[in-house]
């Protein structure tokens, strides 16, 4: 008993350890802060912390993803990074919003809890929720001399980039409600409300977050609208004279995007031999300012007049599957929409020639006689069911045919036999009629000789 219960103990004992083990080869990645809220125009730093959870890391590779219409990068800065060898240059792009590092320590490696890589310093551009995430191709690499990859969780972090409060008077826009949509609509409008006491207001509208309006009036209007304004993210910044005394700002922001995605071609792909082959539409196109949103496409039979004048769009992905396979002549349409709703058209024509005998999903098309592929089906196992009747039939009557055949043969085998038989007679008779006449000879020759005439 007493054996059996240290056994048990050795092995509760080898089995936890085996998970403490297994629990330590695993290290994560993770921002500071992992939230937060900043003003728009404000700049702001996010810091990239690694924790070896025990084990002894010699290199990192960190990639972060952020959206490049939210945030800019203006600093990668390592600071005091516990990095000592840089395989690479911090790289970012605030065009693909992509930031990298690649960096190692010397042996035996470093083991934290809280290990800094970098502090990444960001300003926020227009209001939104900005989300920074690190990419699959990161990596945590053990101090094994092989290079093992232990980073098993990396946490993201998610901002919220907000409008300051206003500090002069409240500000709204007919035209432009949506403080975090694109819009093409290039004449805004702007409403404020008075105070009591306020004679004058100046305003301007730029590209600055943090602008300042001049002290020079604009009038006592509450209202002011702007036409032709360029494609961009622009800034109503508003203030309000008092007493001689001008107030605190306010800012209101717009993103204006006119100009529709790029032109783009629509490649029409065949997939398949020439029979049950398949056609799909590849398309995809960017958009500078607001960027691409999504795609709409209608494929159109010629042939239907209908169809041709008023063709039917439905939302859809590349590559998409064009639904025609018989022959004809058929155009391809695709919209490419931008997020502030402008659009390019791009259009593509396929001719489908159908050979002798074709197969779709729904059956075998032989010139213009369709079957469908329940009717193939029924009539294979008819014409499965009939040859095998027929070839037990075949074998049926070849079985009887070969039996009356022997039965023939061995009647004929038996009257071969029964004419054997009968001629084995005959012969004996005839041994026997001669030797009953040698015996009448000899008898006559002891009677005195034959008799004279």
């Amino acid at each position: 008993m007493k054996k059996i219960f240290l056994i048990l103990f050795i092995v509760f004992l080898l089995f936890f350890s085996r998970v403490d083990f297994v629990k330590a080869q695993g290290a994560s990645l993770y921002l500071s802060p992992q939230s937060g809220t900043f003003f728009v125009g404000s700049i702001f730093n996010i810091s990239v912390f690694v924790n070896t959870e025990g084990n002894s890391i010699n290199a990192v590779q960190v990639d972060l993803k952020f959206p490049p219409n939210l945030l800019q990068v203006t600093s990668p800065t390592a600071g005091s990074s516990f990095i000592s060898i840089w395989a690479d240059q911090p790289f970012y792009s605030n065009q693909e919003g992509i930031i990298s590092f690649k960096g190692g320590v010397l042996s035996p490696g470093i083991n934290t809890s809280s290990g800094l890589i970098s502090t990444i310093t960001f300003r926020a551009k227009v209001p939104g929720q900005a989300v920074i995430s690190f990419l699959d191709s990161s990596k945590i690499l053990l101090a094994d001399a092989k290079g093992t990859d232990i980073l098993k969780t990396a946490t993201r972090g998610e901002y919220l980039l907000a409008v300051p409060p206003p500090e002069g008077p409240k500000i709204s826009s007919p035209t432009h409600t949506c403080l975090t949509c694109w819009s093409k609509n290039n004449n805004p409008t702007f409403f404020w409300e008075k105070e009591s006491g306020v004679t004058n207001f100046s305003y301007s509208l730029d590209q600055d977050p943090r602008g300042i309006p001049d002290n020079i009036s604009e009038g006592s209007a509450t209202s002011t609208t702007f036409n032709d304004v360029l494609g961009g993210v622009w800034y109503f910044h508003l203030k309000a004279e008092k007493g001689d005394v001008w107030g605190g700002i306010s800012h209101y922001p717009i993103q204006i995007d006119t100009a529709p995605p790029g032109d783009f071609t629509i490649n029409i792909e065949k997939v398949g031999e020439v029979i049950g082959s398949r056609f799909f539409a590849n398309f995809s196109t960017n958009d500078l300012l607001s960027g691409m949103d999504y795609y709409e496409v209608s494929t159109v039979n010629m042939t239907d007049p209908q169809a041709t004048l008023n063709p039917f769009f439905v939302e859809a992905n590349s590559p998409y599957k064009i639904p025609f396979e018989s022959s004809g002549k058929y155009a391809i349409l695709v919209k490419a929409y931008d997020k502030a709703g402008n659009f390019v058209e791009s259009r593509s024509i396929l001719n489908i020639i159908s050979p002798f005998i074709s197969w779709t999903e729904n059956g075998i098309r032989i010139k213009n006689l369709f079957l469908p592929w329940w009717l193939i089906y029924s009539l294979t196992l008819l014409i499965f069911g009939l040859s095998g009747f027929g070839i037990y039939l075949f074998l049926l009557k070849k079985k009887s045919l070969a039996q009356r055949l022997k039965k023939e043969v061995a009647e004929a085998e038996k009257e071969i036999d029964d004419v054997g038989e009968l001629e084995k007679r005959i012969g004996e008779m005839k041994a026997l009629e001669e030797e009953a006449g040698r015996q009448k000879e000899r008898l006559i020759e002891k009677l005195g000789g034959p008799e004279k005439k």
